[in-house]
């Protein structure tokens, strides 16, 4: 399926490995917006569908995307200029070190559905074993970015699997980062959890919320949790 389409955009994946999925969608609709942000990074765009749900949802003036890929980069340009937000959404074709090496602005909502590497995980694609593999974005570097980016009272919001979340909230802490919010995300009532989804903020808040989601009852048969999140997105929620 080349084209996605939902409610308010569609995302052309053809050119790219990394395809739409449940990931970049949990995130585009979970990160914290109620701080009305001004400006937004998505670190890492793919087909830049994270950045174009953040425009629908905020009345952010200045959404920058960030891709390495070229193909991936190429994709998320032309799907910024066929969306209703092309005036607010721009990608940068550059790698996060490079990024950062001369940060112009600081952000109010960096968010990031970070590549990561399942074990014995390879496909026949090595395009997409690269976009899924961590070392493209090691989580130090990511962590060291929203601490230089990061605005304020601005929030760093990210997806990434269950295992990882400790010793991610370790290492944020360690650049004085504290979790706000907190989601894990299984994919059935019996099934493990799958993700975690970590909202941080510079100040360190005495009640973190933390809560589960699960996205399906059975196949295809969606919770009403998951409903309620991503219904102003996907056509047939």
């Amino acid at each position: 399926m080349s084209t996605f389409s939902f409610k308010q955009f569609s995302i052309k994946q053809d050119k790219t490995a990394m395809k739409v999925g449940t990931d970049g969608v949990l995130l585009g609709a979970w990160s914290p917006i109620y701080h009305n942000p001004f400006s937004v990074l998505d670190v890492g765009a793919g087909t830049g569908i994270i950045a174009l749900m953040l425009a629908q949802r905020t009345h952010a003036e200045q959404i920058d995307a960030l891709e390495i890929d070229e193909d991936a980069y190429e994709q998320a340009v032309e799907n910024f200029e066929s969306s209703p937000w092309g005036d607010r959404l721009f990608c940068f074709h550059a790698g996060l070190d490079e990024f950062i090496d001369e940060p112009e602005d600081e952000y109010d909502l960096i968010v990031s559905n970070p590549p990561f590497y399942a074990e014995d995980y390879k496909t026949e694609s090595e395009q997409r074993d690269l976009a899924r593999f961590q070392d493209a974005m090691p989580f130090e570097e990511l962590v060291e970015a929203a601490d230089l980016l990061l605005s304020e009272n601005g929030i760093f919001a990210l997806i990434i699997p269950f295992k990882e979340e400790e010793k991610f909230i370790a290492l944020a802490k360690e650049a004085e980062l504290f979790p706000l919010k907190i989601t894990r995300v299984k994919g059935t009532p019996k099934s493990e959890i799958k993700r975690s989804l970590l909202a941080f903020s510079r100040n360190e808040v005495s009640g973190i919320e933390i809560d589960e989601l699960t996205i399906e009852i059975d196949r295809h048969v969606y919770t009403p949790e998951y409903i309620e999140l991503t219904k102003d997105f996907y056509l047939k929620m």
